[in-house]
């Protein structure tokens, strides 16, 4: 008998990597709100499932009795958390509660996705025991959720993750590296920020990530990011550079002058020493990942 995998938040990129990559070992049962924006459905089974009410959540669990639970859904809008806490608290703190709640009577176990944005950049890179301090709602938000977990009787994980990028099917999110990549092409002029540092994380690895801890049943905090730590300026260089494009179309600007709602932390990047010893967590380097992102965009 296979196991049986809910996905939460199936038609984002993450979910749709998921998808993809657990459907041929688990009975996968994606969901998502609204439609499936995948367009092969064979090999999985897709129900609209709005996180947000409890009941839908325990109307899918009796069904499915899922031996997993991968919650991927989110609110990742910085800005937008900021102008919506109540929505915010709602999708990203709220609906974990009732995860976590269901997964304890059913004995599933959950594994969470989280982000650098719960630490305030002072000190990067992260290990997963240091402390957040995050300067963000949504940090906040995330941060909360983390410790909604951490207070469960759920058997539960929480994967770590940095500026995801990848392509899928009809995104409904753009992603930096595919408009950084678009903008390069066409000969675009950008304004690029050079006073934030990150690891960009290949969607492929974040999902292996998460199949890893599945086959493993780990429990805890993992980090689960790219290995290369760049500012965001450098980060669209080293595309320049892979996509042979014109750098002088590039601008250095300063994040003051963007004048964000929400604040965000300076430095980030996690030390990944854990998931590469625990989970056997391999990252490809950002110029491999472009690499497989140009295969599947060809």
């Amino acid at each position: 008998m296979k196991k049986t995998i809910l996905i939460t938040g199936s038609n984002g990129l993450l979910g749709q990597k998921l998808v993809h990559l657990l459907k041929h070992k688990y009975k996968v049962v994606a969901t998502s709100l609204g439609s499936c924006l995948i367009s092969n459905q064979s090999d999985f089974i897709y129900q609209s499932l709005d996180i947000t009410e409890e009941k839908n959540i325990l109307q899918i669990f009796e069904k499915y009795k899922p031996d997993f639970v991968i919650n991927t859904a989110a609110m990742t809008n910085v800005d937008g958390c900021e102008d919506d806490k109540e929505l915010c608290d709602k999708i990203n703190v709220t609906a974990v509660n009732y995860l976590s709640r269901a997964c304890e009577n059913f004995n599933s176990h959950l594994l969470h996705i989280s982000t650098d944005f719960i630490f305030d950049g002072e000190n990067g890179p992260y290990r997963e025991n240091d402390q957040p301090n995050p300067l963000s709602y949504y940090g906040l938000s995330k941060w909360k959720s983390e410790q909604v977990l951490q207070q469960s009787n759920c058997k539960w994980a929480i994967l770590r993750t940095i500026i995801l990028y990848g392509t899928a099917e009809n995104l409904q999110r753009n992603n930096i590296v595919l408009w950084g990549r678009k903008a390069l092409k066409e000969g675009s002029e950008l304004n690029i920020i050079d006073d934030q540092f990150r690891s960009p994380t290949l969607a492929e690895d974040l999902a292996q990530a998460c199949y890893l801890v599945i086959e493993k049943e780990a429990i805890g905090i993992y980090n689960a990011s790219g290995k290369d730590i760049m500012s965001i300026y450098e980060m669209v260089e080293r595309m320049a550079d892979f996509y042979q494009c014109d750098k002088s179309q590039i601008n250095r600007i300063s994040s003051t002058t963007l004048n964000q709602k929400a604040k965000r932390p300076t430095k980030t990047g996690f030390i990944l020493d854990k998931s590469i010893k625990e989970l056997g967590y391999k990252p490809h380097s950002f110029e491999e990942g472009l690499t497989l992102l140009e295969k599947q965009l060809n």
